[in-house]
């Protein structure tokens, strides 16, 4: 049987071409990147050329890539560490409800060491309202951290208009930009913000393999501590093949252009959505309008179908989808983005699914997918 896969929102297959340049470089440049040696300096080589070719796909300084083992160490590092370097300016932090784990366990932790944190609610969108933000400002704030795109159900924060709103303030302004580099055109400069967090696996790359975009002059703390790497800010010798796996990740990524894969990823939401339609399933999609939302995510509610029984049937018929983040994969309770959107004792949120695509789908994938989801509901 054919598997198709369509949780890409939880990891993405490396490409051919990824794992040729690590298999090479495993291979060829073994070197500790931080000795000056033959070996190390060929190390450092592939560092700096990879740190540079990541920088130019947000409009960074070189300087401003502080490569991580991906979005989680990079969400607590930018938050546990500006909370930690500013408490003294204040204890105030703001946040969305509709945040990766990551994000909201860093936040809770702060918590017990006295830190405020509000958590701003959304609408039935999961959209956050700007009004609320600026409600919520205060002269202690210090940070604010609102997620670029949700990785549940694909809304799309409005970054730049907050980052303008902030402008004037004391807060830094963190986004966990995990679910949109690579979908969603970036530049840090134009955004107006301070901390960025990435994850290589979300555009087939390398899992445990990220970078923290860090503004130039902010200098916070280190949160992992040892040696000097990364230019003091995170220690332990650098994982120069999945660094170059990164780098190979965004080249291929910038050599299609965005808007034509978005096209094509959002063609494939429309084609699923009709084909439904067409079969006269009962549906209806959880999250913005999808000409607003990512082009890789759906969120999808089938009521009377319980999400867990959708998942396995459809495992089963040989097509891979979620129920919500895979971080909160062997938890038994609905998904808090879910509840966040639509109250905790709405049924949808225990009768939902995430499907979601990558580059390397083909149509033919949708419409079978779609036709077995038919069958799954019909039956």
């Amino acid at each position: 049987m054919k598997h198709v896969y369509l949780d890409n929102a939880a990891t993405t297959p490396m490409t051919a071409e990824v794992i040729a340049k690590m298999t090479a470089t495993m291979q060829d440049t073994f070197g500790n990147a931080s000795t000056p040696n033959y070996f190390g300096r060929q190390a450092r080589s592939v560092l700096d050329q990879s740190r540079l070719e990541i920088a130019h796909s947000i409009n960074a300084k070189p300087a401003e890539i502080i490569f991580t083992s991906g979005g989680t160490e990079g969400d607590n590092t930018a938050i546990i560490s500006t909370a930690l370097a500013r408490c003294n300016l204040g204890k105030h932090i703001i946040t969305t409800a509709i945040e990766h784990e990551a994000v909201l366990k860093s936040m809770q932790y702060l918590e017990t060491l006295g830190f405020e944190i509000t958590y701003l609610p959304v609408n039935e969108h999961g959209m956050i309202n700007l009004a609320d933000i600026k409600a919520a400002l205060r002269a202690d704030t210090i940070l604010v951290s609102i997620m670029m795109v949700n990785n549940e159900v694909g809304t799309i924060n409005p970054i730049k208009a907050i980052g303008s709103l902030l402008k004037n303030h004391q807060a830094i302004f963190h986004t966990d930009a995990v679910q949109a580099y690579g979908s969603q055109e970036i530049d840090v400069q134009d955004l107006q913000v301070d901390l960025l967090t990435t994850s290589a696996h979300k555009l087939n790359g390398p899992k445990m393999m990220g970078f923290l975009y860090e503004r130039d002059g902010l200098n916070l703390p280190p949160f992992i501590r040892g040696g000097d790497q990364e230019t003091k800010r995170r220690a332990g010798t650098e994982n120069i093949p999945a660094i170059a796996g990164f780098a190979e990740a965004v080249r291929l990524n910038n050599q299609i252009a965005k808007s034509q894969n978005n096209a094509r990823l959002q063609s494939y939401k429309e084609l699923l959505l009709t084909t439904l339609k067409n079969n006269n399933v009962n549906f209806k999609v959880n999250g913005p309008e999808i000409s607003h939302s990512a082009p890789n995510i759906i969120n999808l509610w089938l009521p009377g179908f319980e999400t867990s029984i959708l998942q396995i049937k459809l495992d089963l018929a040989g097509f891979i989808i979620s129920g919500g983040s895979a971080c909160t994969a062997g938890s038994l309770e609905p998904s808090h983005v879910l509840q966040a959107m639509f109250g905790s004792d709405c049924q949808r949120v225990h009768e939902s699914i995430r499907i979601s695509f990558n580059k390397l789908n083909q149509k033919d994938d949708i419409l079978n997918f779609a036709q077995a989801l038919t069958q799954i509901t019909k039956n």
